[in-house]
């Protein structure tokens, strides 16, 4: 009967090749996981490993808020002079034409102060 070649050459000091190649991971292609999209493919595969990208995602630090401008707020108003944009913040840019009543979701201060010099209201929903 013949025996296998690691069967004779177990107890011998090198039987692996050099002794150093026990040391580190660099004669199995790295240790654990590493190589398993590059050298170690199909093993990944067949162990069922998964790949790509997983873990936490930053969420944004704030929530975006739907804006308009006090110059559009002429052509929402109505006859009356009433407008109600309940999800809208009111941004301050362009100018005042009449007396508004404005409900909105926020206002700068800019846009505030623009509105009430027309003599209108600006009120927070």
């Amino acid at each position: 009967m013949v025996r296998p070649k690691t069967k004779e050459k177990r107890g011998h000091r090198t039987y692996h090749g050099k002794h150093k190649n026990m040391r580190g991971g660099g004669s199995r292609g790295g240790r654990g996981d590493s190589g398993k999209c590059k050298h170690h493919f199909m093993r990944s595969i067949l162990l069922g490993t998964e790949m790509g990208k997983h873990g936490f995602v930053r969420l944004p630090l704030a929530e975006e808020v739907d804006v308009v401008n006090v110059d559009e707020l002429d052509q929402l108003a109505g006859q009356d002079g009433k407008v109600e944009i309940n999800e809208l913040k009111v941004l301050g840019r362009g100018r005042v034409t009449r007396k508004l009543e404005v409900k909105a979701l926020g206002f700068t201060a800019t846009a505030k102060s623009k509105i009430e010099a027309a003599g209108g209201q600006a009120v927070v929903v």
